[in-house]
C-alpha cells in the first residue's frame, strides 16, 4: 500500500486521540477516528479499522472494569441487540444510512443540548429488563444499519441514572458484541482490503498507549464531571453526523441558484435581442 509518511502520522495522532476519548468516555471511538482516517484512508479501511480497534479497545476497557461487570443487569442489552444487528443490515438493502445518521445526528443534538441545560434529570427505573432489552435491540439495529454501535445504550444508561462504572459495564460490552459481529460479517462478505493488516500493526501500539492514558483520566472524574463528558461527546457526535447533510444541502441549493441565475440572463439577453431587432432567429429562418 502506498501510504506517505504524513498520513502514516495523520493516522496514528487521529488513532492516539481517539483511544484516548474512548478510554475516558467509553465510547465515540469511530467518530472521532472516521473523522480524520477518512481524508487518508479508503471507505472500507476505515470500517475495518473501526470494527478492529472498536473491539480491541472496547474489550480492554471492559477488562479493566471488569469488576463492575453485572450480568443480571447486561444481559437484556446483549441479547436484544444480538437481534437487532442481523434486522438493521438487512435494511440496509432499501433504507438509506445517511438519513437514518442524519435523524440519529439530530436526535443526539436536542437530547444533549436539552440535558446540558437542564442537569436535573429524574432517572427513569421503569420497564425493567424488558426496557432494557427493548434499547439493546434498537441499538443492534442501528448498529448493524449505520455501525454506531452503543449509542442509544449510552444514552439510556443515562437515563436510568446508574454509576458511571455501572454505566460502563452495560453499553461498553453492548458495543463489543456489535462489533464483534459486524467483524464477522466484514470477514464473511471477504470486505477487507489488501494493507489493512499492516495499518492494524502500526496503530495498535498508538492505541494501547492512548486507552491506558484515557483510562488513567478516566479515574479522576467524579459521577457529575463523567456526565458532562459523556453529554459533551454526544452532542459534538450528533453535530458530526448532522454537519455532512447541512452542508450537501446547502451545496445543493447553491447550484440550484446558480443555474436559476444563468438561465435568468440568458432569457433577459434573448428578450433583449428580439426586442432590439424585432424578430427572431426563428423569423429570418422559416421552414
Amino acid at each position: 500500500m502506498d501510504t506517505t509518511v504524513a498520513q502514516l502520522s495523520v493516522y496514528l495522532i487521529a488513532t492516539f486521540a481517539a483511544a484516548v476519548v474512548t478510554g475516558v468516555a467509553g465510547f465515540a471511538f469511530g467518530l472521532i477516528a472516521a473523522a480524520v482516517w477518512l481524508h487518508v484512508l479508503t471507505p472500507i479501511q476505515t470500517a475495518t479499522l473501526i470494527v478492529v480497534f472498536g473491539l480491541l479497545v472496547q474489550g480492554f476497557s471492559v477488562w479493566k472494569l471488569r469488576h463492575a461487570l453485572r450480568w443480571r443487569m447486561l444481559w437484556p442489552f446483549l441479547v436484544g441487540g444480538i437481534l437487532g444487528v442481523p434486522l438493521g443490515a438487512s435494511i440496509l438493502g432499501w433504507a438509506r444510512p445517511d438519513q437514518v445518521r442524519m435523524a440519529v445526528g439530530v436526535l443526539l443534538v436536542l437530547y444533549s443540548a436539552y440535558t446540558l441545560a437542564r442537569p436535573a434529570v429524574k432517572p427513569i427505573s421503569a420497564g425493567g429488563a424488558g426496557a432494557d432489552a427493548g434499547v439493546g435491540f434498537l441499538n443492534g439495529v442501528l448498529g448493524g444499519l449505520t455501525g454506531l454501535a452503543g449509542i442509544l445504550v449510552t444514552i439510556w444508561c443515562g437515563l436510568r441514572g446508574w454509576p458511571k462504572d455501572e454505566q460502563r459495564a452495560i453499553f461498553q460490552p453492548s458495543a463489543v458484541a456489535i462489533f464483534l459481529m459486524t467483524a464477522l460479517w466484514l470477514g464473511l462478505k471477504g470486505e477487507v482490503e489488501s494493507g489493512t493488516a499492516w495499518l492494524v500493526l502500526m496503530g495498535l501500539p498508538v492505541l494501547l498507549a492512548g486507552t491506558w492514558v484515557g483510562l488513567k483520566l478516566y479515574g479522576h472524574l467524579d459521577e457529575q464531571g463523567f456526565r458532562k463528558i459523556v453529554l459533551i461527546l454526544l452532542l459534538l457526535s450528533g453535530s458530526a453526523l448532522v454537519a455532512p447533510a447541512l452542508m450537501s444541502f446547502v451545496s445543493l441549493r447553491s447550484q440550484r441558484d446558480v443555474t436559476l441565475s444563468v438561465i435568468a440572463r440568458s432569457e433577459a439577453t434573448k428578450q433583449s435581442r428580439i426586442c432590439r431587432w424585432g424578430y427572431s432567429a426563428v423569423d429570418r429562418n422559416p421552414s
